[in-house]
């Protein structure tokens, strides 16, 4: 059976539509209807009162009457009304009562539609909204690793879009950044992130205690019952830790006391590396680090010929090949390539190269800890 084929409107599924369908969901919840019927049964009631009015003064006491009578007035109250319809000085001042009653609930549904704008703003400012995003990442958590990994996602190699969810009055990462006021391990805060949407979440604590980093766990728990699919890689403060984030579902954690010590200690023996590997792993001019997809034409190849190609071809030096959850660093000569193998290279830029996406690290990533497990 041969299914249709989907159609995607980019209008309709825009992050700004999404933002007010959120928005209108959230106050429909919210409204009354019983105050609506009852307004409505007002409205009608009014108009029916004006028709037999009318009816009794101008015309003939008859159904037809009655209803021609209550359909002038129905579009008299929406400013359509026929004013040649009455004649006498009665009816002229039903129908005049009548326009100032359509003036008074067209000044109200106005004042209704503008509250809800306000309201719009007010939450949106405040961060109270939905981001409406889609293929974004989730940034948990504000510290500053997290303030400089904004800084650096700015760069020109990153178009994805950052959403921030964190316990704070005002938006901290500034333009540019969707806020989202709220708990990291609530449910709905994520939902207003549209976490299931999103290509990874990155988790900070929000200093560098222990207790931030069983928050962290709780926050990396919240995010795997609420969106499994979803990369996660946090920031630990303690390596003892490391254990409970990888049982609590981690994809990727980063201590980073332990990196500065070992570089540091780099450092000490070999002087000018620190500079070396800081230019390598920020943003700004000069090559950066990508984890890539080789080329097809690439397999079979033994790794001299790769790193030959790629530095022939990209500008890009091969460091490392990574296979079945294993990385190849330096390997030996009569390494051969093989499909589902990847790449970290350093280039000035990807070029014509496919960057790795979120959906294979993600596999490769279990695939790493199963093999560690």
């Amino acid at each position: 059976m041969l299914r249709r084929p989907q159609v995607t409107v980019p209008f309709l599924v825009s992050p700004i539509i999404r933002r007010i369908a959120w928005h209108v969901r959230r106050v429909g919840g919210q409204l009354d209807r019983r105050f609506f019927l009852t307004l409505a049964q007002g409205i009608v009631a009014v108009v029916f009162i004006a028709a037999v009015l009318i009816t009794l003064v101008e015309k003939p006491w008859t159904l037809q009457a009655i209803f021609d009578s209550f359909n002038w007035g129905i579009a008299t109250v929406l400013g359509q009304g026929d004013s040649a319809f009455v004649t006498s000085p009665a009816g002229r001042v039903v129908s005049w009562l009548l326009i100032l009653f359509g003036v008074a609930m067209l000044g109200m549904i106005t004042g209704a539609l503008v509250a809800m704008v306000i309201d719009f703003l007010l939450k949106e400012g405040q961060g109270l909204g939905a981001s409406g995003y889609k293929g974004h990442i989730v940034v948990c958590g504000w510290n500053t690793t997290a303030r400089d990994l904004i800084a650096e996602l700015r760069g020109d190699d990153f178009k994805l879009k950052v959403v921030v969810i964190a316990d704070v009055e005002k938006n901290p990462a500034g333009d540019g950044v969707y806020f989202v006021r709220g708990d990291a391990t609530d449910e709905a805060d994520l939902d207003r992130a549209d976490l299931r949407d999103a290509s990874a979440a990155l988790v900070f604590p929000d200093d560098g205690s222990d207790g931030a980093d069983m928050r962290s766990i709780l926050t990396i728990m919240a995010i795997e019952h609420v969106a499994p699919g979803v990369r996660t890689v946090a920031e630990v403060n303690n390596p003892r830790h490391e254990p409970h984030f990888r049982r609590a579902g981690i994809d990727e954690l980063l201590v980073t006391s332990k990196v500065a010590a070992r570089l540091l200690a780099r450092s000490a023996l070999y002087p000018g590396l620190t500079g070396i590997v800081t230019d390598i792993v920020s943003g700004g001019e000069g090559s950066e680090l990508y984890r890539i997809k080789l080329p097809d034409d690439y397999l079979g190849l033994s790794i001299d010929a790769v790193a030959s190609r790629l530095r022939t071809e990209h500008r890009a030096t091969l460091l490392s090949v990574n296979r079945g959850g294993h990385t190849f660093v330096n390997p030996a000569a009569d390494f051969v390539l093989e499909p589902d193998d990847d790449a970290v290279v350093v280039a000035e830029s990807l070029g014509t190269l496919a960057p790795l996406q979120m959906g294979d690290a993600r596999s490769v990533s279990e695939a790493e800890a199963a093999a560690t497990a």
